[in-house]
């Protein structure tokens, strides 16, 4: 195992940390996923690279990492209350479909789109309904602890009892004293002690589709259970990293450490890492504006938001040019400059097999792979990473052009850095290999061809339409003497 000096982030402790992980050489990863249906909405795409950019460079290190993501399929309510309807079930009832026809189709989807970005999948992908025996359990050993309360077949945490001992609100930088001031007084018809308190289990009215049999009747567990007992199950009561976007640090980590706590008297996580949002055009992302865009659209150009459409791995070189823990803003121009420069390292990528060695080197290889262990060292820091790599790209293009030397020894090191660094760590892929163009050379073949018989024939306006066109697509042409080429 290489000896890392990573530094990670801990949003628990708001500042970086050495990585020690509980177990030598094994790390628990556990990263949340939103409703299902919602799988596949950009910014949790975002997220999702990112913990994947972890993951690949933890395993790079020579970790075995057991990296553990949940799919939500119950329990999520609207407004993310504890009062409403089943989100997944109210879509099952509108589209006229069983709840598990929509976590198929949405779960299928949403592992098409982290395909085409070129993601690692899971080593255990956890659903809410497969773990509704763990989760009762945990409720049970809360309710033994004197930290929930069962009213009318429903089961809510007890937060004012729970901070008597640990103090509630720590993660996100809350006092309870605050939270009590700013939520609304009980009505005298609300079944929780406290507004602070969450649930736990919710009995389920006769109309609700989605519920189980319990010690408190039929009903269904509350949204934050499920990630508390599928990471205990698969990582035991404290493990090492847990992470997901910025928008779950409050309420729902939060009420993930006050289960962890609650059930097992120790903290669940060692370092809480959390991803920023995404701007679209400098705003906000937002159904209700309009202001939003789903990734097909971003691929196959069908939004009005983007001038085009953009390779996966040209969507996923961009994500990596922001800090995982900045926000990041869509926009044409900004993806242009990455295809470019997307184009431009792997076009270096492909010259270091081509490189003339010598009998000395002038470029320092060992300070340029150590630039890519320090940027990854500190927080994953990909955008420092992207720009080390950069200044490798001039140093091939010196080398290429004589102007500098290398020897073979550090051509092999400098190459099997390069490549671990942009393909297994980044996750980038050249495109012939990242999904769609062998599938373009044929219709291409014919779509030149056509186009040189409108030349031929000096029909120029057909010829330009068609060059124009392939344009649009994100397909550049090019009329040399050797004939025309693409990409």
């Amino acid at each position: 195992m290489t000896n890392s000096k990573l530094h990670i982030y801990n949003s628990h402790s708001g500042k970086k940390e050495l990585f020690v992980p509980i177990h030598q050489n094994f790390v628990g990863l556990y990263v949340c996923g939103p409703t299902v249906y919602n799988f596949v909405h950009l910014g949790n795409c975002r997220t999702f690279i990112s913990f994947d950019m972890v993951y690949r460079y933890l395993l790079h290190l020579g970790y075995k990492v057991r990296y553990v993501r949940n799919i939500t399929d119950v329990g999520h309510l609207e407004n993310d209350a504890d009062e409403g309807e089943d989100k997944i079930a109210k879509k099952a009832r509108l589209e006229q479909v069983e709840p598990m026809e929509i976590v198929q189709k949405y779960t299928l989807d949403f592992h098409d789109v982290l395909r085409q970005f070129n993601n690692h999948a899971p080593s255990i992908e956890p659903t809410a309904t497969g773990h509704i025996i763990e989760q009762i359990e945990m409720i049970k050993t809360i309710i033994e602890n004197g930290y929930a309360y069962e009213v009318n077949g429903s089961v809510y945490f007890d937060v004012n009892k729970y901070n008597e001992k640990f103090p509630y609100g720590e993660l996100s930088g809350r006092k309870i004293e605050d939270l009590i001031a700013g939520t609304r007084d009980l009505d005298g018809q609300d079944e929780k002690r406290n507004s602070l308190d969450f649930a736990l289990w919710k009995n389920a009215s006769p109309e609700h589709i989605m519920k189980w049999p319990s010690p408190w009747g039929i009903g269904f567990p509350g949204w934050h259970l499920e990630c508390s007992a599928m990471s205990t199950k698969y990582l035991g009561e404290t493990f090492d990293i847990h992470g997901g976007g910025m928008d779950l640090k409050f309420p729902h980590h939060e009420c993930e450490i006050a289960q962890g706590c609650a059930s097992t008297g120790k903290s669940p996580v060692n370092y809480w890492m959390h991803g920023n949002m995404l701007t679209l055009n400098g705003k906000k992302m937002s159904k209700s504006t309009g202001n939003t865009l789903l990734p097909n659209e971003l691929f196959n150009g069908g939004s009005d938001l983007l001038e085009r459409g953009y390779h996966p791995m040209v969507v996923r070189f961009f994500t990596m040019q922001a800090h995982y823990r900045s926000t990041l803003d869509f926009t044409s121009e900004a993806l242009n400059a990455a295809e470019k420069g997307y184009e431009k390292l792997m076009d270096a990528i492909k010259e270091l097999e081509t490189l003339t060695t010598s009998a000395n080197s002038s470029v320092d290889v060992n300070a340029l792979v150590a630039s890519f262990y320090d940027a990854m060292n500190d927080d994953f820091n990909a955008p420092i990473l992207v720009a080390n790599l950069f200044e490798t790209v001039k140093a091939i293009n010196t080398i290429k052009e004589g102007k500098a030397t290398i020897t073979p020894a550090d051509l092999e090191v400098l190459t099997k850095e390069v490549n671990a660094f942009v393909f297994d760590v980044l996750g980038l892929a050249p495109l012939n290999s990242a999904g769609d163009d062998s599938k373009l050379e044929g219709v291409m073949d014919l779509v030149l061809n056509l186009r040189q018989q409108a030349r031929e024939n000096k029909d120029w306006g057909t010829s330009d339409k068609i060059r124009d066109g392939l344009a649009a697509a994100g397909l550049v042409v090019k009329d040399g003497k050797d004939g025309t080429t693409w990409k």
